[in-house]
C-alpha cells in the first residue's frame, strides 16, 4: 500500500510546500508556468518519489485552474466555441501522456522544450504589438482544427513532462491563434485545467496521489489563483505580457540549469 504522506514530512517542509502551492497558483492564473515552484518544491519532499510528486502536482493544480478558470470566466467572457473543444483533445492528449510518462526520458525533452522557449521569449520581446489585441487568425473550421492540434499537443506535453503548459497555451493563443494575452490567459485556463484531469485519471489508480497533501497545497493554489486572476483582469494585457516575459526566462534558466547538471 502506498502511504498518504512520506516519512519524515515535518511542518517546516509542509510551510514551505503550502507556500510554493500559493506562489504557483498565482503565477498559473496570471500566464502559467506555476509548476516552475510548486513541483520542484515537491521533490524536496523526503522520501517522496518522483511518480508521487508529479501526480501530487498535478491534484494540487486542477484546483487552482478550476479557479481561475470560472473567475477569467465570469469577468473576461471568453468564447467556449474553440476553448471546450481544446479542453476536450487536451484531456485526452494528457492522459496518453502520462502513460508514457515512464517510457521516454525527460533528457530527451528539455533541450527541445529550452529553445522552443528561446523562440517564444524572442518572438515576444520584439513584437510588442503581439497579443495586445484580439485578431482572430484563421475562420471556421480551420481556426477550430488549430486549436485541437494545440489542445492535443500541448496536453500529451503536460501529461509526459508538464513544466510551461500553461505559458506554452498562452503563447500559441496568441502566437497562432490571434487572441490578446487576457483572452489567451482565460481560455489557457480551461485548457489547463482539463490537462490536469486527464493527468490525475491516469494516476489516481495507480495510487500515486498523496491525497491529504496535495489537497492541502490545493487550498493554498485556490488562494492563490484567485489573487492572480484578479490582479490579471484588473490591469489587463501589458501586465500579462511583462510577467510571460518573466515567466519565460525562469522557465529557461530552470530547465538550462536542469541540463547542465545532468550534463556535466
Amino acid at each position: 500500500m502506498v502511504p498518504l504522506l512520506p516519512e519524515g514530512l515535518d511542518w517546516g517542509v509542509i510551510a514551505l510546500l503550502v507556500a510554493a502551492a500559493f506562489a504557483a497558483g498565482w503565477i498559473d492564473a496570471v500566464v502559467g508556468g506555476g509548476g516552475l515552484l510548486q513541483l520542484p518544491a515537491l521533490l524536496l519532499v523526503p522520501g517522496i518519489t518522483p511518480l508521487q510528486a508529479l501526480a501530487t502536482n498535478k491534484l494540487a493544480s486542477i484546483f487552482g485552474t478550476a479557479t481561475s478558470s470560472v473567475s477569467y470566466y465570469r469577468r473576461v467572457r471568453p468564447s467556449l466555441r474553440t476553448a471546450l473543444p481544446m479542453a476536450g483533445v487536451a484531456l485526452v492528449g494528457a492522459f496518453a501522456g502520462a502513460s508514457v510518462a515512464s517510457l521516454l526520458p525527460a533528457q530527451l525533452f528539455k533541450p527541445i522544450i529550452v529553445g522552443a522557449l528561446i523562440v517564444v521569449a524572442l518572438i515576444t520581446l520584439f513584437k510588442p504589438a503581439l497579443g495586445a489585441v484580439t485578431r482572430v487568425k484563421h475562420a471556421g473550421s480551420r481556426h477550430l482544427i488549430l486549436g485541437l492540434a494545440i489542445g492535443a499537443s500541448i496536453g500529451f506535453y503536460d501529461g509526459v513532462l508538464g513544466p510551461g503548459t500553461g505559458t506554452f497555451l498562452v503563447f500559441a493563443l496568441v502566437g497562432l491563434l490571434g487572441y490578446d494575452f487576457l483572452r489567451a490567459s482565460a481560455k489557457a485556463k480551461i485548457v489547463n485545467f482539463a490537462t490536469n484531469l486527464g493527468a490525475l485519471l491516469f494516476f489516481i489508480p495507480l495510487g500515486a496521489v498523496l491525497w491529504p497533501l496535495g489537497l492541502l497545497m490545493g487550498v493554498a493554489n485556490v488562494a492563490g489563483s484567485l489573487l492572480g486572476s484578479r490582479m490579471a483582469i484588473a490591469r489587463g494585457t501589458r501586465f500579462i505580457r511583462v510577467l510571460f516575459l518573466v515567466v519565460v526566462a525562469a522557465l529557461i534558466v530552470k530547465l538550462g540549469f536542469d541540463i547542465w547538471a545532468e550534463w556535466a
